[in-house]
């Protein structure tokens, strides 16, 4: 499966209430309807604080997350039509202020539990400066991977790698214009289990590892809306 993202900010017209109700009861239906999708979410942003970790971050607003599955690229590409972009832009100009779009595959490393209510963090990594992109995907995948399996109280744990970048939906652009390298989505019990995590030896281990090869990381607790 191919995820869709956009990372938006909201209308400075709107407040954050405004903006939540207008994405989920109105612009939510409407891309509900793109063809060949498989799922989709919407990721309301509750809180911006760098909880748990002391790390540099970005100076990015982000006030949602939407999440679209498609079976692979080419369906994704086929399902934005030109009728398609023309309907949800005409929508997104209510209450969207900007949106950055990416293309990830997925590698679920700890399965999510769902018998239980759960917290969900969202966090953008941007590589070190001097760490190329397969030195940095590598080091995510077969070691970072495998120490954040070690961390207590880690409910689920998905590594999202980028495949494309948008910033409009007909063009490709370069790294300077949007530098993030990968999303990662962590599961908790509640705030205390998260910061708990990351306070333990392995979590301490988790995040010396993180400092060799990541320069920031940008997290976000979400609300998470399943639209699909």
């Amino acid at each position: 499966m191919i995820v869709r993202m956009g990372i938006l900010r909201k209308s400075e017209k709107l407040n954050s209430e405004e903006f939540r109700k207008h994405w989920l009861e109105v612009h939510g239906p409407i891309a509900a309807k793109i063809p060949e999708l498989q799922r989709y979410q919407q990721n309301h942003v509750i809180d911006s604080e760098q909880l748990g970790i002391n790390f540099p971050r970005s100076s990015l607003s982000v006030h949602g997350f939407s999440q679209l599955w498609f079976d692979d690229l080419s369906s994704m590409k086929r399902s934005f039509t030109a009728d398609t972009v023309n309907t949800l832009a005409k929508d997104e100009q209510n209450f969207i202020g900007g949106m950055q779009l990416i293309s990830l595959k997925p590698n679920e490393v700890i399965p999510v539990a769902n018998d239980k209510p759960l917290i969900k963090r969202m966090s953008l990594l941007k590589r070190r400066s001097d760490i190329d992109i397969e030195t940095f995907e590598r080091e995510w995948a077969e070691v970072h991977s495998q120490l954040v399996k070690a961390m207590p109280g880690v409910a689920g744990y998905k590594q999202n790698y980028v495949l494309e970048r948008d910033i409009e939906r007909d063009r490709s652009v370069n790294y300077e214009d949007e530098s993030i390298d990968g999303v990662v989505e962590l599961w908790f019990q509640d705030t205390k289990s998260l910061e708990s995590a990351f306070a333990s030896e392995a979590g301490q281990k988790t995040m010396a590892h993180v400092r060799t090869f990541i320069g920031e990381i940008t997290t976000f607790i979400v609300q998470t809306h399943q639209i699909v």
